[in-house]
C-alpha cells in the first residue's frame, strides 16, 4: 500500500497551530471532511470515539488517529506537522508533533490495517521523521511521506 494512494498535497498541513489534542483533531477532521466530502462534526465524533478506546499517540512524537466512516468511498489520509508539540496521551507520554489522520470506509478491513501499518513504518523511520520536523513545505512533506522505503516489504 502506497501512501500516495490515500494522501494528496492538499491533505498536508505543514504548520498546524493547535494547543490541545481536541483542537488538533478538530482541525484535521475539518480538513479530512472537505477532502472526503463528509460532515466535519461526524468525522470528529468518529475520531473522538476511537480516542476513548485508547490514545492513538503511538510514541516518538507521532499520533495516528483513525476511524471508519460508513459514507466514505475510499481511504483518505491527512498529515499535519504541528508548530509545537502537544500532549496526546501517547503511549510513551511524549508530546506529539506529527499526526497522520486516517479515515477508511466501513468495509475496508485489511486495506485499513495495511494503511495503518504503512503509516507507522514510515513515521517510525527516524530519518524521515527528522526531515518531516525540519520542513514546512507541503510538497516536500508529501514527497517524504510517499517515497519508497529502503526496506520496503509492503
Amino acid at each position: 500500500m502506497d501512501l500516495s494512494d490515500l494522501l494528496s498535497v492538499e491533505g498536508i498541513v505543514p504548520a498546524l497551530k493547535a494547543g490541545s489534542k481536541k483542537q488538533a483533531l478538530q482541525e484535521l477532521a475539518e480538513k479530512a471532511a472537505v477532502i472526503a466530502g463528509l460532515d466535519g462534526r461526524t468525522v470528529l465524533e468518529t475520531l473522538l470515539q476511537r480516542e476513548r478506546l485508547g490514545s492513538t499517540g503511538v510514541g516518538h512524537g507521532v499520533a495516528i488517529p483513525h476511524g471508519k466512516m460508513p459514507d466514505l468511498k475510499r481511504i483518505v489520509g491527512v498529515f499535519a506537522r504541528l508548530d509545537r508539540a502537544i500532549d496526546f496521551e501517547a503511549l510513551d507520554d511524549e508530546p506529539v508533533d506529527l499526526i497522520f489522520l486516517l479515515l477508511a470506509p466501513e468495509g475496508a478491513g485489511a486495506d485499513h490495517l495495511k494503511a495503518l501499518a504503512r503509516i507507522a513504518r514510515v513515521l517510525r523511520d527516524g530519518a524521515i521523521a527528522a526531515k518531516l520536523r525540519a520542513t514546512t513545505d507541503a510538497t516536500a512533506i508529501y514527497s517524504l511521506l510517499t517515497q519508497p522505503l529502503a526496506s520496503n516489504a509492503a
